[in-house]
């Protein structure tokens, strides 16, 4: 009787050990999410926060698993920052449209080949393209300050489903720095400022994240106790986030993207290197 009660003791004793170290994990991960949603809402990039604190707090979990996961705090926080942006930012909702249906297919393929193949080999040809948008970024000092619209309309939206489908299949089939890199193509392709950028790329980014979001609920990979909790924390950063870059204008954004693109940089470099 005094084994079983001793044994009994020490399952109950394990069990509790295990949830506090649970909710140890699910505490970090909204700390993180936080952040990244703050980041987020600014310039993008906020899946290079939250990603690698996720793959190191879960290392037993797969990373199809992982990745599906984050796209539903990645979809809340931006879904809190565009909502700011539309406030006080003007959008042009037909090309905008265009973009969100587009890159949406996009970004559902990109996951569906995320969970048949690997997508290492990418990572060196993103560090060189990441170097290339580093150094331009910083020596055009006038780089996004203004909006530069030099061609038809034709052309815009020629270009712009041009970006909806390399960038919507980036984000599903690799997702972190997504939002960075459409902040880029709004400015150095559609001739977007920095704020306007920020803001448009905002509602196609929600598209990519929502096309990944449908192909992980429909594979079963998304994990809810972890995803919910992330969800509410990356929005009141994405909250914030977008109130900070609304009230500050172009210039800070563009100093807050140069920082989160050299981030990005590191954090590619450090993949390719230590692989």
């Amino acid at each position: 009787m005094l084994i079983l009660e001793f044994g009994i003791f020490v399952i109950w004793d394990l069990s509790f050990v295990f949830l506090i170290m649970e909710n140890y994990i699910i505490i970090l991960l909204c700390i993180a999410s936080f952040f990244a949603g703050f980041v987020d809402a600014i310039v993008g990039g906020g899946g290079l926060i939250q990603t690698p604190v996720a793959l190191i707090l879960l290392p037993n979990v797969a990373v199809s698993s992982i990745i599906g996961s984050l796209k539903i705090p990645a979809f809340s926080g931006t879904s809190f920052a565009a909502r700011q942006y539309l406030k006080k930012v003007d959008m042009n909702w037909k090309l905008l449209f265009i973009m969100a249906v587009v890159s949406f297919c996009s970004a559902f393929l990109g996951s569906q080949v995320l969970t048949t193949v690997s997508n290492d080999f990418m990572k060196p040809l993103l560090l060189i393209v990441l170097i290339l948008i580093a150094i331009y970024t910083f020596t055009k000092k006038g780089f996004g300050e203004h909006q530069e619209r030099n061609f038809s309309s034709k052309k815009q939206l020629v270009l712009a489903l041009l970006i909806s489908v390399v960038i919507g299949f980036y984000d599903g089939f690799i997702g972190p720095g997504t939002g960075s890199f459409l902040v880029l193509a709004f400015v150095s392709v559609l001739g977007f400022d920095f704020l306007h950028a920020s803001a448009n790329a905002k509602m196609v980014n929600l598209a990519t994240n929502f096309g990944s979001i449908c192909l992980f609920v429909l594979k079963g990979k998304i994990i809810w106790a972890i995803a919910i909790p992330m969800a509410i924390c990356n929005a009141l950063g994405g909250f914030l986030g977008a109130k900070l870059a609304i009230k500050k204008g172009n210039g800070f954004i563009r100093i807050f993207f140069l920082i989160v693109v050299v981030g990005t940089l590191i954090r590619f470099g450090y993949d390719v290197f230590n692989d």
